[in-house]
This record gives structure tokens, sequence and C-alpha cells, in this order.
């Protein structure tokens, strides 16, 4: 690098910048052409010059990306030196330097996650890029690796609050290294009980075991932690949860899929196309929120005292219930379910050039008409495990579409 060019990236002297600009015109071309070097955007982002850093950025935007001959992009060096205001602007110009893979696959955001008294910085990641929290590093460690192995509980609290809104959820909490270890293993390693609480809380899957078949209690018990041995112990996550989110994880990856093909190219419909689409879709709402009102066969009369209750095959027939047994109600029933969520959020789907307040009117009846069918289907279920399949359904499929 000019000597110079290097004087001016340490004092953040832009004038002294075009000068040299005006001297050399290709003085910034060079650093493209090396693979790995240190460019005056690595230097202003370690002494906090943000004037100096912003104007390298009008002229060379791909400086943000560029690693040096130590791994790292301007953005690694801003978080290392703690630099909070150079980071923050960096990251108001391209949200995605925080993900960033510099030496051993680690990020930014991994960086950020040894650091403490850091939490603003944190927030302000991931509200711009909350998939940063799944990325990982050469040893297929995530941020929740990071933070228990650099003994950060006060990050790892934020990351796990955060991570709670993702549907990606299970995978990230419960993700193993190259030798086999997730968090909770790693917490174990360390003697933190604080650490597994928190993992354990958060629906961490004790029962993973690693490379060499340890689970989280076989690790505390071989470094003869009593106290975490007592946490991990006492705190029972089934099995059956697991099992229950696998399949609703594949339930939800093949809708989606099937979503992505209905909902393909919907913005190319001409206007009368989506006007007699929003007729027809207006007829299957209408026919398929009529069968909740009135099932087949009717619902079963009486009132509600327990002497007008009556069994069929060994299933109770309450008033109101459904006369259909239980089978044939599934079998009638989710096929309907799935005609009315689907051209529910079709019906969505062709309100979006209708003007803002009136699309958002639609939305809120069309929703409030949602709710209404998912309670008349609940209302009129022979039994509750039909409500708890309904309630599944009704609730996963806004997420996936």
């Amino acid at each position: 690098m000019d000597p110079n060019l290097k004087t001016a990236a340490e004092s953040g002297n832009v004038s002294q910048l075009y000068e040299l600009i005006e001297r050399d015109g290709n003085i910034l071309r060079r650093f493209d052409k090396v693979e790995f070097i240190e460019t005056p955007l690595h230097i202003a982002a370690e002494k906090g010059c943000i004037g100096f850093a912003m104007e390298i950025l009008n002229l060379k935007p791909s400086f943000s990306r560029k690693l040096n001959h130590r791994g790292l992009s301007p953005m690694h060096i801003a978080v290392e030196k703690r630099q909070q205001e150079m980071a923050l602007r960096l990251l108001e110009v391209d949200k995605d330097v925080v993900r960033v893979r510099g030496k051993n696959g680690e990020t930014p955001f991994h960086y950020l996650c040894k650091l403490e008294d850091q939490h603003r910085l944190l927030d302000r990641f991931m509200q711009a890029s909350p998939e940063c929290i799944g990325d990982v590093t050469v040893q297929n460690r995530t941020a929740l690796h990071i933070a228990v192995e650099s003994n950060r509980p006060d990050i790892l609290k934020v990351l796990l609050r955060s991570l709670g809104k993702e549907e990606y959820y299970h995978e990230v909490i419960n993700r193993q290294d190259e030798d086999g270890n997730t968090a909770l293993h790693i917490a174990a390693t360390k003697n933190q009980p604080q650490m597994v609480r928190l993992l354990l809380e958060c629906k961490a899957d004790k029962q993973i075991t690693n490379l060499a078949g340890l689970s989280a209690l076989d690790v505390s018990r071989g470094s003869n932690n009593r106290e975490n041995i007592t946490i991990l112990g006492r705190e029972f996550i089934p099995r059956v949860s697991n099992l229950k989110y696998k399949w609703r994880k594949r339930i939800v990856e093949c809708a989606r899929k099937s979503s992505s093909l209905i909902f393909h190219d919907m913005d190319n419909i001409s206007g009368d196309d989506r006007n007699a689409l929003l007729v027809i879709l207006g007829l299957l709402l209408t026919a398929t929120f009529q069968s909740a009102l009135s099932p087949p066969g009717g619902v079963w009369q009486g009132d509600d005292s327990s002497s007008n209750n009556s069994t069929v095959y060994g299933e109770p027939k309450l008033p109101g219930t459904s006369m259909m047994n239980r089978y044939d109600f599934i079998y009638f029933y989710i096929p309907a379910y799935i005609v009315f969520i689907v051209t529910f959020f079709l019906t969505l789907d062709l309100l979006k050039p209708f003007p803002q307040g009136f699309r958002t009117a639609l939305q809120v009846l069309l929703s409030f008409l949602a709710i209404c069918f998912d309670q008349s289907i609940s209302l009129i279920a022979p039994t509750s495990v039909k409500t708890e399949c309904f309630d599944c359904v009704m609730w996963d499929i806004p997420f996936i579409c």
C-alpha cells in the first residue's frame, strides 16, 4: 500500500485521499487485483475514521467484503477493535457484511459473541440480518457454541431470546459441531450451570450424543460436576417432543415447496384475470365455511346436561358436535381445511394491487373469518384429537406461506 494512502486512512484525511487519486487514478483499483490484502477501509475501520471509511465505500463498495492477510474484513476489525459507531455505519451501507466469513469461517457476528458489553451492537446485527444466528464456522459451530465457549451467558440469553422468533429454532439450538457437540455439551464441559439451565429452558435436546457417544449428562458425570448432573438429571425433555418437532418440520417443508409452486408469478396476473380469480376464490371460501356451519349429517341435538350425552361405538357424543364418526370427520374436514387455507392465502396475495387502506381492512376481515372457521370446526369436532390436529394446521400454515 502507498505509504501516503495509509497515512490518509489512519488520520481520516479525505482531502489527501483525493490528492492521491488525482495523482494516480488507479490507486484504489490495484487492491482488487489481490485476493487477500489490507485496504484503506481496513485501516479506517481500525482507527474509527468514519468519514474516510464512508468515502472509500462510496468509491469502492467491494472493499466492505475484502479480506486482509489475517482473513478479516473491515467489519471484523471494527468489531474486534470495539469501534461500535464504525460497525453501525458499515451495517447501514450493507447489512450482509455481518455474515462475511473470514478466518476459520467466523463472521463478524461470531466475533461479537465473544465480547462483553456489546448488547446494543448485537441487537442491531440481529435486526439487520436475523439469518446470521444460523451461520456456522468451519468447525460447524454456531454463535451459540461460541457464546458458551467464551463464557458469555449474557450473550447466550440475547441469542436465545432472538432465536425463539425464528422457524429454524430447533435446528440452531441443537446444531452439532465437527465433534458432534451441541452448545449444551460445551456448557456441560465448561461447568456452566447457568448456561445449561438457559439451554434446557429453550428446549435444547439433552438426548443428543456426540461422536464419542456421550450426552451432555455423560459429559457432566465425566467432569464430576454435581450441579450440572442435578440439572440435567432433573430437567427431562421427552423424545416425544423432538419426534413431534421432526414430523412438523417435514410437513412444513413439504407445504413450503407446494406454496412456492402455487404462489409463483402471482404478480404478473392481469387485472381481468385477477378479478375473475377473486370471484372463484370467494365462492370457495363461502362453500368451505358453510361446511363448518352445517356439517354433513348435521349435529347431535339436545342440551348440555349429562343425561342427554350419549356414546356411540365407545365414543362420547355431545350436543352440538358432528354426527360423523371420528374417521369420516377427518376425511371430510382435512381436505376442506386445506381448500380454505390455500384459498385464504391466494385471496390475500391477489389483494396486493389494491390501495393499502382497503387492502389492510380486507386482510383483517379475512383473518377474523379464518379464526371463526377454525373455531367452528373445533366446536363441532367429535373429539379433542381433531381439535389439536386442526389447530396445528391452522397456526403452522401462516408461517409456511
